[in-house]
């Protein structure tokens, strides 16, 4: 026996750790911390006031949260929960996209007109950046080189150097953008305008307009279909967008830009996230104060899993 037991401790010292979904309630100042394999919530973490952009260091050792009406960037330790650091991130943060040197965090400033870039190292302001009236969407190119704001009443897409932290170009969209997603291989850039109702489609190279997408969804009248979040599968080959008070994802062919299928989900769908095996999708419903699953092998809502009073943003900890 004596030979056997270092075998049979040795089979359960390092329990597996499941990955995690980390959803922001922008009126409970909260994060709930969804088991993926269970699809419960497990944890629950104070954050400053009205918590909404939500994303991990590179090495998921640090989570940042725009904590908005505290007009901070927070630090938390996801092991934890422990807020570890304030960062200055100007008036109202609402958005922000981390630089893949998982250092520089660009930070799109709602009150202010302007992006603010952070040494999340050294905790300082780097760069502020006039954009238009009232940005939101924040995107970075996975290569690094470019960074995007979108500002809502300006109707613009900002397209920022990252080495000279300068505007080199500003595109038109429709009315109110709110979220910018580029492709993985950094060749296209995909815009959702939530009032226009629609997601324009770019070329990086030369920031031509390629495509624009509309929605139409049966029985749902056409001003409460409004594109917000949005995210491509981890393949590249769907774009996944949420349709605000419409209810519904829309399911989208990245190449040809058709829609596939709609799928109802819950009340004011606003972000979404896909597990580390892209198996699952997990939207946040605000008004419904939930969390939809959806199976994308069938593309069929699965679970609904309720969560803090209108969450906002959410991100995966594998």
């Amino acid at each position: 026996m004596r030979f056997l037991l270092p075998v049979f401790l040795a089979s359960f010292a390092v329990p597996a750790i499941a990955a995690e979904a980390w959803v922001t309630n922008e009126k409970d100042d909260t994060v709930s911390v969804i088991d993926i394999e269970t699809q419960e919530v497990i944890k629950t973490y104070d954050t400053g006031e009205r918590p909404r952009g939500i994303t991990f260091s590179r090495d998921y050792s640090r989570l940042y949260i725009c904590a908005s009406d505290s007009d901070t960037v927070q630090v938390m330790d996801p092991e934890t929960g422990k807020i570890l650091h304030d960062l200055p991130s100007g008036e109202d943060p609402e958005q922000f996209a981390l630089h893949p040197d998982d250092r520089l965090l660009y930070i799109a400033n709602e009150d202010d007109a302007i992006t603010t870039v952070v040494d999340t190292v050294e905790r300082k302001v780097v760069a502020q950046i006039q954009v238009g009236i009232e940005p939101e969407g924040m995107a970075v190119s996975h290569n690094g080189k470019i960074a995007v704001t979108t500002s809502e009443t300006t109707n613009m897409a900002h397209w920022i150097d990252t080495e000279s932290q300068e505007i080199f170009a500003n595109t038109l969209v429709d009315s109110r953008p709110r979220h910018a997603e580029f492709t993985a291989d950094d060749k296209r850039l995909w815009v959702t305008s939530e009032i226009g109702g629609t997601i324009t489609v770019f070329t990086v190279e030369d920031q031509e307009e390629i495509a624009k997408i509309d929605f139409e969804i049966k029985g749902v009248r056409p001003e409460r279909v409004q594109p917000v979040g949005m995210r491509f599968s981890p393949d590249g080959k769907l774009a996944i967008v949420a349709l605000g008070p419409s209810n519904h994802i829309a399911v989208i062919d990245a190449e040809t830009f058709e829609v596939k299928k709609y799928i109802l989900v819950g009340r004011r769908v606003w972000h979404l996230a896909f597990s580390p095996d892209g198996s699952k999708l997990f939207t946040t419903n605000g008004v419904s104060g939930d969390v939809t699953v959806v199976d994308m092998d069938s593309l069929q809502a699965v679970k609904t899993i309720k969560v803090g009073r209108y969450p906002w943003g959410v991100a995966i900890r594998p």
